[in-house]
Order: structure tokens, then C-alpha cells, then sequence
């Protein structure tokens, strides 16, 4: 008699919704599904921990899991570049011939490349072709087609789909066949390791980017979780729901999307006040994710590198790099900028990264003259380096610099918007390692010099992300008009109070923001050693207060798209 009811149960169960996939529901941090897929991976983890084989294959297949969640049918591509990068790394490890180990890694970096840059930026090139040459071309998802031939699907043919997170688990494999190709680590013998190193869930879709020097070791280690990991878990779990849905959410649904969507609506107050938002926005966002990230991480044994540290206290553009998005900074940093010669002088992978980006730049534009100028620059900068020895490495090392960033913005996406938003604090470093010779308060421990620069930087940062946040030149344009023409003064104390709860809550974020880092120690360190009962009403209170302000449909993190 008591089966009856289980039976009944088990048979009104969605299981297609529960393990199909539903592009409108992904299984993000801040969905409530997520944390009940969570508690289960816990649970069966709690029996297998002691076994390396089946806690890694347990972890591996809830990756796995995650990933076709969230983003379907684009789990096999994921496990495509699995497979690909961990044959190529151990045949690599295998042959004495330096020829063929650099040959084994261009096979890996080219697949890995134009798989990326088939989904990124297939569009974008489809698109610059037809207005160029007045032809016709369609961008089509091979993929799905193939799918739906397969097995009789019906995925979408006519658009390529950006798969969530490729370029974040496109660079885990890059740096893992460099880092094998150099030496530093060696390939894994098992397949599974290797799919967990790169599909490992926690920061599978939105990063921080994981070296395998860093990750490879912790798996080989007995799982382990003392009272004070869990604590300092528990911390930075609720840390990043508050951010992401307390401050970055709603400042953003509330104010900050409205002013961005249509400025002319608005004041130069208004837009002025949107754009600083923005910066808190992205931050909270972010850095949220990235929180929770290492929260989850914790709880599975693991720990993540950090990849935030109070980025709006730097005082200058350099200083922000090193504290923004600190694993893809140092990631273009040692598999980009010291391998074009960073600044030690130029290289011919200098030239030839010049050559793409300026062949990228032109196909921006759609006009071909453009590229005579660009080979005319050029070539006026290799001759002076060339014939003037003084200027050479500052020549070279500016372009490697420059370049950089630019192929920063470009990864962001193919358009002018992320072109000019990286070039912009590509100037923004340029103009800074000039000052910084010249200038006598550049070290200066004097608090206003510290004031100073701080807002400064800040400002800059957040003058350059109205061409990363806006859809067209178009839409900036009237943003700066308006602050620069219709500011609005005398209407300054009615936004304040109409916006009051948006610029509390902005308030808020900038207090806490630039608290002293001791403060921000001492407080997580008391957190951590609470009891667990003051830990558990923490997290309801926390849960209750998110949910209170919690919009009427999940917002993604921002870094999804990327």
C-alpha cells in the first residue's frame, strides 16, 4: 500500500524539464533549481570523497550536467575541445622533436581559435562580407544542422548561437598545451582529469580563467573541509548573492538599464549618474559570480585564484588591470603580451598579431582603402625603429601593449563598440607609463595625491564604458550630449529622491566598496567563526533580503555573453 503513493509521485515528476534543456530557464547561481542541484551534488560527494576515481567522475558528470543545462546542445562541442586538447597534449609530451611539439600546439591553438571565432564572430564577418562586396552570404549553425540530421532535432539553423562560456574554457585549454609544451606542467594520464579540469562547473561559464598549474595539483590532493573553509565558503557564497542580486540587479533593472536604453529620456545628471552606476553594475555582477564561484569551489575541495581586488582603489589604468578580472589580465599577459615581446622590445609574432588585428579592423570599417593607411603607419613605424635605435623598444614595446588590449576589446566581440573601448585604455596605459616618469606625486603617500588619483582612474574607467556598454557611436554620442549639453542641475535634487533607493543602494555598493581591506578581513574573518546556528540565520536573513529586491525574471551575469 505505501508504494502506491511514492509510484504516483515518481510518475507526475517532469523529468523532461528536469534534466532537458530549456534556454529559458539555464541553470544559473541565482536560480533556486540550481541550489537543489547543488545539495545533491554534496550529497552523493559526501559518499564518494575517498575515492579518486569516482569523486573526480561524479564531479566530471555534474559538470557535464551543468553545462548541457545551460547551454544544450553545445555540451558536445565542450567535450570536442576535451578530447582534442588532451590526445594532442600527451602526444606532445611523447615526442623528443621540438618541430613536431610546436607543430601538435598550432593544431591546438588554430582548432581551438576558429571554433571560437566561428561562434563569436561568424556574424560579424557574414555580415562586414555582404556590405562590402554586395553579396549575399547567411551565417548557419553546422552544428545544429548536423543535430537535427542526426537525430531528427529541431535546433535553430539560420543563427550561430554563442555557446555560454567558450572563450573561458577555450582558454583553459590554450594555457593548458602551452603550459605542456613548456614544461611547467605535465599532461594528465587520464582523460577524465583532464575533462574536469576543464569543465569544472563552478567556473565552467563566466570564469576566473584556471591554470592547470593551479587546479591539476589541488585534484591529486584527499578532499578535505575544515570548519573554517566552510565558513569562509558560506561568506563568500552569500557575499556574491549580494552583490549580484541586492546591488548589481536592481540599480540595473531600476535606473541604469532605462537611462542606457533611451537617453534622450533623460538628464545629463541622469546619464552621468547611469554611467557610474555601470561601473558598480559590472563590478557587482562580476565579481559576484566570481565570489560565489570560489564559495561553491570551496565546498568541493578546490580553491580558486582570486580575480577581483577592489579594482575602483587603483590609481591609475595599470594599477586597474592588475586588480580587474586578474585571470584574464594575467592570461593575454603570459600567453599574449611577454610571447609578442612584452617589454623587452618587438618579435615577428608582433607583426604578424598586427597584421590580424589591423586585417580585423579594416573588415570593422568595411573599406578596403583603410588597409593602405594602415600599411602606410606601419611601415613609418618599422622604419624608425628600425633606422632610429633610441625609439626602437618603446616603439615595440607600445605596440605590444597596445595590441593587447585591443585583442582585449576584440574578445569581448567584433565590433567598434570593443574596439574603441580597449583602444581607449590602451591609451589610457600608454599615457600613464609616460606620466608616471614625469610626474613628482606618482608615489606619492599624501592622501589627497591617493584621492586624486583614485578618482582619476575611476572616472576614466567609467568614461570608457560608454562605448562598452552602448549598442552603437550613436547611442554615446547622446549620452555625452546630453552631459554635456542638458545637464539638468536644477533638477538634481528631484532625480535624487525619485532614484532614492537606486542611489542608496549605489551608496552602499561605493562604502563598501572602498572600506579599508582590514575592515573587509575582520568582518569576514568574524563571519567565519560565527556558530553554524548564527551562520543559518545569516543565510536565511541574506536569502530573504536578495529575494525581497529580486526582478521578475533572472537577469544573467554580464559575462555570460562572453
Amino acid at each position: 500500500m505505501g508504494a502506491v503513493p511514492l509510484l504516483s509521485l515518481v510518475s507526475v515528476v517532469d523529468w523532461a524539464g528536469l534534466f532537458g534543456y530549456d534556454p529559458s530557464a539555464p541553470l544559473i547561481f541565482t536560480r533556486i533549481f540550481f541550489w537543489g542541484f547543488f545539495v545533491v551534488v554534496l550529497a552523493v560527494l559526501s559518499f564518494v570523497y575517498r575515492s579518486h576515481p569516482l569523486r573526480v567522475g561524479w564531479l566530471t558528470l555534474v559538470s557535464l550536467f551543468f553545462y548541457w543545462k545551460t547551454s544544450g546542445i553545445f555540451v558536445g562541442l565542450l567535450s570536442f575541445s576535451i578530447v582534442l586538447d588532451h590526445f594532442i597534449a600527451k602526444a606532445s609530451a611523447a615526442t623528443p622533436l621540438l618541430t613536431r611539439k610546436k607543430l601538435l600546439l598550432a593544431l591546438s591553438i588554430t582548432v581551438n581559435l576558429l571554433l571560437l571565432c566561428y561562434f563569436k564572430y561568424a556574424h560579424f564577418v557574414v555580415d562586414t562580407v555582404n556590405a562590402t562586396f554586395g553579396t549575399s552570404f547567411e551565417a548557419v549553425n553546422y552544428f545544429a544542422r548536423w543535430a537535427n540530421a542526426a537525430w531528427d532535432a529541431h535546433f535553430i539553423e539560420n543563427k550561430v548561437l554563442l555557446p555560454v562560456g567558450i572563450s573561458f574554457y577555450t582558454f583553459h585549454c590554450i594555457s593548458y598545451q602551452v603550459d605542456v609544451y613548456r614544461g611547467h606542467v605535465k599532461p594528465v594520464n587520464s582523460i577524465m582529469d583532464f575533462a574536469f579540469y576543464v569543465s569544472f562547473f563552478p567556473a565552467l561559464v563566466a570564469g576566473p580563467i584556471i591554470r592547470a598549474s593551479v587546479f591539476l595539483p589541488q585534484m591529486a590532493k584527499d578532499y578535505s573541509l575544515t570548519r573554517a573553509q566552510f565558513g569562509l565558503a558560506i561568506f563568500w557564497i552569500l557575499n556574491g548573492l549580494l552583490k549580484k542580486m541586492l546591488i548589481g540587479d536592481y540599480i540595473a533593472v531600476n535606473f541604469i538599464d532605462r537611462v542606457f536604453a533611451d537617453p534622450m529620456r533623460f538628464t545629463g545628471f541622469e546619464n552621468m549618474m547611469a554611467a557610474f552606476g555601470y561601473s558598480l553594475q559590472v563590478y557587482a555582477d562580476f565579481s559576484g559570480y566570481t565570489d560565489i564561484a570560489i564559495g561553491l569551489s570551496l565546498l568541493l575541495g578546490f580553491t580558486l585564484p582570486a580575480n577581483f581586488d577592489s579594482p575602483y582603489k587603483a590609481r591609475s589604468t595599470a594599477e586597474f588591470w592588475k586588480r580587474w578580472h586578474i585571470s584574464l589580465s594575467t592570461w593575454l599577459r603570459d600567453y599574449l603580451y611577454i610571447p609578442m615581446g612584452g617589454n623587452r622590445g618587438g618579435s615577428l609574432f608582433s607583426w604578424i598579431m598586427t597584421g590580424i588585428v589591423l586585417a580585423v579592423l579594416v573588415l570593422l570599417t568595411g573599406d578596403p582603402s583603410l588597409f593602405f593607411v594602415f600599411v602606410i603607419i606601419g611601415a613609418t613605424l618599422v622604419l624608425i625603429a628600425r633606422f632610429w635605435p633610441p625609439f626602437r623598444n618603446m616603439i615595440t614595446t607600445n605596440i605590444n601593449l597596445m595590441l593587447t588590449m585591443l585583442i582585449g576589446g576584440l574578445w569581448h566581440g567584433a565590433s567598434w563598440m570593443f574596439v574603441i573601448w580597449g583602444g581607449l585604455n590602451g591609451i589610457g596605459l600608454l599615457i600613464y607609463k609616460g606620466w608616471s616618469r614625469i610626474s613628482p606625486w606618482n608615489k606619492s603617500d599624501h592622501w589627497f595625491a591617493r584621492f586624486q588619483a583614485i578618482a582619476l582612474t575611476f572616472s576614466f574607467i567609467t568614461f570608457t564604458r560608454f562605448w562598452f556598454r552602448s549598442p552603437t557611436l550613436e547611442h554615446v554620442d547622446l549620452m555625452l550630449g546630453q552631459i554635456g549639453g542638458d545637464f539638468g542641475w536644477h533638477l538634481a535634487d528631484d532625480v535624487l529622491w525619485g532614484f532614492r533607493s537606486v542611489f542608496a543602494m549605489m551608496l552602499l555598493g561605493f562604502v563598501v566598496h572602498w572600506l579599508p581591506e582590514r575592515m573587509k578581513q575582520e568582518y569576514r574573518a568574524r563571519f567565519t567563526a560565527l556558530p553554524l546556528w548564527a551562520m543559518a540565520l545569516t543565510c536565511i536573513a541574506v536569502v530573504f533580503v536578495v529575494y525581497q529586491t529580486v526582478t521578475a525574471e533572472a537577469v544573467p551575469f554580464i559575462y555570460f555573453q562572453f
